[in-house]
Parts: structure tokens; C-alpha cells; sequence
């Protein structure tokens, strides 16, 4: 062998090496759908409490089908592997750096539920197991005017906001929104109904409406409208569902009607005391109506 053709040979064998060197090292993007929920991914759980197999996603998907092998299924260890995500999943984390917004149907639509960069939780009662699709980023995750969502109607305004007085004595634990006698009233989360009170109007006939959000172990509760003769005890209420007319049960008179929306820490069935009582019992509500998408207004 000449000396061209042995360092030709040597040259070929260095590349094949190193190719075969190149070939086995792992691309950048070997993280994604590994399940491993990793930083900037975003992961569903089989299992509430983000118990069980994950699968990880790293951009919005419209529809995750539903047989294999073509599905988006839990790739990693433990209950749920294998099984295709839609309508299969109890928990998320977020672990990208912008909102992301978890829908009941596929292609972004129906009732939905957002969760900020970093939160990590059980899917809302709609969306336990009856999730279909997601989007990172969405362009209408900006938050809505709650007075808005509560009548689905413009012309509603908050009367009187959280710890509010100015001409009552008292501590205000909720948030007073008005916009007329008979307008439908809608729950604003998703959950169980713990409690239905149906006073008459007046000042001493108090209505109650109170609703169980198990994601974040809260409890909102509407006083004063009218609840509607369907409401129960123990039924699930979506988000968006109309569970009341405003009216005024517990208060003075017709032209002082409004709705009283209260959050409450845990599982209850009546709101805080307010009217006379000095005593602060709620948290200021903002930051629970910001992760629920709502601009208090």
C-alpha cells in the first residue's frame, strides 16, 4: 500500500468513527415528549395531585386523537402510560414562561381553563378528563372584564369593592357588581354546588348561592339574586353555566339589586359576615380572579 493510499485510508476511518461518534449523541430537542416534565414544558398528569405517567409538550397541539399509534400519549413511568392524553388527563404543570390555556374540545374551543407560568394543579371539574386540546401563549388569554362574564352582557359595574365601605360600618368580604333586576347571572368558576339558599326580596330574606372550585379549594359565593329553580345542592356547575337572575334577596329595596361575589378559603356554604362586623375574614381576592382570567372590573 503506498503512502497516499494509507493516509487516505486513515483519513476515511477517522470520519467514519466520527460519524458514528455524531450519529449516537442525542439532538437538543431530545427532551421533548420524553415524560419528563422538563423547564419550558408544558405537562399533563394521568392522576390528580401530578400523580402518575406525564406527557410533555413544548408547543400548543389542536387535537390530541384518540387511538394509537397516532395519538399524544403519557410517555413516562407509573399509571396511564400508553394511554392516549385526550380526555385522560386530572393534573398540569406549567413550566413554560407564558400562560397556557387548556380547553373541552378540540380546536381551542369550549370551556377552558388557564394556567399561569409555574402553576401546577388538578384540572377544573369540566376539564378533569375532558381535555382535548391546548394552546401556549393563546392570543386571548388576556383576562376578561369579570363584570362581563358574571351577566355575559355589557352595561354590568362594580357598587362596591372588596373591604369597599365608605358609608356602612362593617368590613366588605366580597365584591358588589349591579346591572339590573332579571339580568342572568353567571358562575364565574367551575365546581360543585355546596349550598343554595333561596330567600325573598327584602333585607331579611338573604339568597345564597354557594359553588366548591376543588382546583384551587375555594368557594364562591353569590348573595342576594335569585337562584334558578334548578339549582341544587351537589350539582356540578361549569363555568360560564347562568345559576341565577339578579334580584334583591337581603337587601333594602328594588333600586339597590346587585350581586354579591365572595371568595372564601376551603369548602363552605355562607359568606363572611360583613355588614357591621370589623373583622376581615376573606383575602383580598385579586390575585385568585387573575389566575382565573378576569380583570376585576
Amino acid at each position: 500500500m503506498s503512502k497516499l493510499t494509507r493516509v487516505l485510508a486513515a483519513a476515511s476511518a477517522t470520519m467514519a468513527f466520527g460519524g458514528t461518534v455524531l450519529a449516537a449523541a442525542p439532538p437538543a430537542s431530545a427532551a421533548s415528549r420524553d415524560g419528563v416534565c422538563d423547564s419550558g414544558e408544558f405537562c399533563y398528569y394521568f392522576n390528580s395531585g401530578n400523580q402518575g405517567s406525564v406527557s410533555d409538550f413544548t408547543t400548543s397541539v389542536a387535537d390530541y386523537a384518540t387511538t394509537q399509534p397516532t395519538c399524544y400519549d403519557f410517555k413516562g413511568p407509573g399509571a396511564g402510560k400508553g394511554t392516549c392524553v385526550k380526555n385522560s388527563a386530572a393534573a398540569a404543570w406549567n413550566r413554560t414562561a407564558k400562560t397556557v390555556r387548556v380547553y373541552f374540545n378540540s380546536g381551542y374551543s369550549g370551556s377552558y381553563q388557564d394556567f399561569a407560568p409555574g402553576a401546577k394543579a388538578d384540572l377544573n371539574a369540566t376539564l378533569k378528563n375532558q381535555n382535548a386540546s391546548h394552546q401556549i401563549g393563546p392570543s386571548s388569554a388576556a383576562r376578561s372584564n369579570m363584570s362581563y362574564a358574571l351577566y355575559k352582557a355589557s352595561g354590568g359595574r362594580i357598587t362596591c369593592g372588596f373591604d369597599g365601605y365608605t358609608s356602612t360600618s362593617g368590613r366588605h368580604e366580597g365584591i358588589d357588581f349591579a346591572r339590573g333586576v332579571g339580568s342572568n347571572v353567571y358562575s364565574l368558576v367551575a365546581g360543585e354546588v355546596v349550598s343554595v339558599v333561596r330567600g325573598a326580596t327584602g333585607r331579611a330574606n338573604l339568597s345564597t348561592i354557594a359553588i366548591y372550585n376543588a382546583a384551587s379549594n375555594k368557594t364562591v359565593i353569590y348573595l342576594h339574586s335569585a337562584p334558578l329553580s334548578a339549582l341544587r345542592a351537589g350539582q356540578r356547575v361549569s363555568r360560564g353555566q347562568a345559576i341565577a337572575t339578579e334580584s334583591w334577596r337581603g337587601v333594602s329595596s328594588r333600586s339597590s339589586a346587585h350581586t354579591h361575589v365572595e371568595v372564601r378559603a376551603g369548602r363552605v356554604a355562607q359568606a363572611s359576615k360583613s355588614v357591621g362586623d370589623p373583622h376581615l375574614d376573606n383575602a383580598n381576592p385579586a390575585a385568585f380572579w387573575a389566575a382565573q382570567g378576569y380583570h376585576v372590573r
